[in-house]
């Protein structure tokens, strides 16, 4: 989906807001607060920017944009999501890091007649009664299809190696479980290597644990990676050991750095979401509901497989290179 920036609008300063959280709004505003797990990965701009084009399509709403800095930071996820509760937003669109431990701040807002759209990675609970809607990738399948990806380019087999991204993340955890168990299911000549040793929030950290691993298991002829900072990392690692090109390696999500990775041959394929989708469909289906329609409790916002085959094509270089920019500037 292309976006395109109101510009005019935002001059005018019509009682819109474009991402940022603006205090003394008028009171005929609908105020929804979106809350992703991090804010300074490619990705979550992305779903700002979706987010922030379905605001733009009405005239009486106010996006309040605000997430954690760093994406294992739990606490400051639930006090964002409470402090919205207290300050009585209309609706939330949250994209929780752990799939337990933001389940009481979401029952609370739910319990305020705050209705709370899931986004992205999946809290336990049952939509449409603990919580409004989820919207997000099939992540068992994006993992299913990274299996496949890299299975189907190893014919003689050899040791693959799942390095994970954080505990209780539900999303990549049901790409890992996608991964596991369709490499165990269809490829037998395929050696799991699975330490459980997780990637953490950040580029730095992941490089480090795949460094780590990458000193252990020596003989690898594939690697798997279920998000961008976990993918970077491993990237990373296998250039400044003269391995990246020479293992089979799969990522997830996109950034410049892994585009240029692809074009390189260091990465062989990277599983690709619809992050702005993911934001517009959040906060639109927050709206539908404001209105009193009746909305889906769970949207699948479509999940593709990059290579250098069909990294050109238009679909997937929308995917590739999401236009945030266009929506949010710089």
């Amino acid at each position: 989906m292309k976006f395109r920036a109101l510009p005019l609008l935002i001059s005018l300063g019509l009682p819109l807001a474009c991402g940022g959280e603006t205090e003394g709004a008028a009171d005929n505003l609908r105020r929804i607060a979106v809350i992703p797990k991090g804010t300074t990965h490619e990705f979550w701009k992305a779903v700002q920017a979706g987010a922030v084009r379905a605001g733009q399509e009405s005239q009486d709403v106010e996006i309040l944009w605000r997430g954690p800095e760093r994406e294992d930071d739990r606490a400051q996820q639930v006090a964002l999501v409470e402090s919205y509760v207290s300050r009585g937003v209309d609706a939330m669109v949250l994209a929780p890091l752990d799939q337990r431990a933001l389940t009481q701040p979401v029952s609370l807002a739910m319990g305020r007649n705050i209705p709370v759209v899931i986004i992205d990675s999946g809290l336990d609970g049952e939509a449409g009664k603990d919580f409004l809607s989820y919207v997000a990738t099939d992540n068992f399948e994006g993992g299913v299809r990274a299996a496949r990806h890299l299975g189907q380019g190893l014919p003689e087999g050899g040791k693959v190696l799942l390095l994970r991204y954080a505990e209780g993340s539900e999303s990549t955890g049901q790409r890992e479980q996608g991964f596991l168990d369709t490499i165990r299911g269809e490829f037998p000549s395929i050696d799991l290597v699975d330490p459980k040793r997780y990637a953490g929030a950040t580029r730095a950290t992941a490089q480090e644990a795949a460094e780590n691993l990458l000193s252990v298991h020596t003989d690898l002829a594939g690697v798997f990676c279920p998000n961008e900072s976990s993918t970077y990392g491993m990237l990373l690692a296998l250039r400044s050991r003269g391995l990246a090109g020479k293992v089979r390696f799969v990522g997830f999500d996109a950034s410049e750095g892994l585009v240029e990775g692809l074009k390189q041959g260091h990465l062989h394929g990277l599983v690709l979401q619809n992050p702005m989708q993911m934001g517009y469909l959040g906060v639109q289906t927050a709206l539908r509901h404001l209105n009193g329609e009746r909305v889906e409790t769970r949207i699948d916002t479509g999940v593709r497989v990059a290579s250098q085959g069909n990294m050109n094509d238009p679909e997937i270089q929308e995917l590739l290179h999401p236009d945030f920019e266009a929506v949010l500037g710089g």
